[in-house]
């Protein structure tokens, strides 16, 4: 499996710079990739529920700027946004990314209501290798508690193409990232053992780079431990058209933004 490709700088063609507000390179730690923007609804009526994101990249690229389209699109709805930087390999490895993950969290739920937010409504989501971290905060706590956060204040969670149970890997550089091809312990799907937050989970059903059966497997086990969680296939969409029809000239394609801002105000 590899885990790649961001359609960002696409999307980022077509998303206006109109009606919301970006505060850039808020620092929720020391290191230089340790930081996050933060796109606030110009016209926030009282506070407003908060998505904290974390992109994909196979855990080795990416950079929050590019993700422009998926902060104006959830903030033109009054929803705060948080798009976090992490570090990657081969800087860190397994599981250096996830204490960055729970610290940016731990910061937004500090931070939420400077900026309009509500830290009683936080979402995690993420796209790809960032749904991986979304869900590995919710389904092993403890990166959320060494971070002094609870998982408690996980309001939901949102993986978007994400792989849970994606084992054994076969590409090199994810083998020396994870430390072995076959270790269980790196696996999403392994740490389900109670109930978890709430979990919308979609993929395409062209997505030739994650498996779909990640989601079914995943939201299989959620379910069997009385965990709420909708699973989305979305037809004829591939790995990479699924985040791109958050924009408005693919929006006809899926229905992700309805769907994310739909399980948002559920939750």
């Amino acid at each position: 499996m590899s885990v790649g490709c961001s359609p960002a700088p696409l999307l980022n063609l077509f998303i206006s710079r109109d009606g919301y507000r970006v505060e850039e390179n808020l620092a929720y730690g020391s290191e230089a990739r340790q930081k996050l923007d933060i796109y606030t609804p110009e016209h926030s009526a009282g506070k407003a529920p908060v998505i904290l994101f974390f992109y994909g990249g196979s855990w080795q690229n990416g950079r929050k700027e590019d993700y422009l389209a998926f902060g104006a699109t959830f903030a033109s709805k009054n929803i705060v946004v948080a798009i976090a930087d992490y570090r990657l390999y081969p800087q860190v490895r397994y599981p250096d990314f996830l204490n960055d993950c729970a610290a940016a969290f731990a910061y937004v739920h500090a931070h939420a209501a400077d900026y309009g937010g509500d830290p009683g409504r936080i979402f995690i989501a993420g796209h790809s290798a960032g749904a991986y971290n979304a869900v590995m905060l919710a389904a092993d706590p403890h990166y959320l508690e060494e971070a002094g956060a609870q998982l408690s204040w996980v309001r939901g969670v949102i993986g978007i193409a994400g792989p849970y149970d994606f084992l054994p890997l076969t590409d090199p550089a994810l083998i020396k990232l994870f430390g072995g091809k076959d270790r269980s312990d790196t696996q999403p799907i392994n740490y389900i053992d109670g109930k978890r937050p709430p979990m919308l989970l979609v993929a395409g059903s062209a997505d030739e780079t994650v498996s779909p059966g990640n989601v079914y497997r995943m939201a299989a086990k959620l379910r069997s431990f009385g965990s709420p969680v909708e699973e989305k296939i979305y037809p004829g969409a591939g790995h990479v058209g699924i985040l791109l029809s958050l924009a408005p000239v693919f929006r006809g394609n899926t229905t992700l933004r309805k769907d994310i801002i739909r399980f948002v105000e559920t939750h």
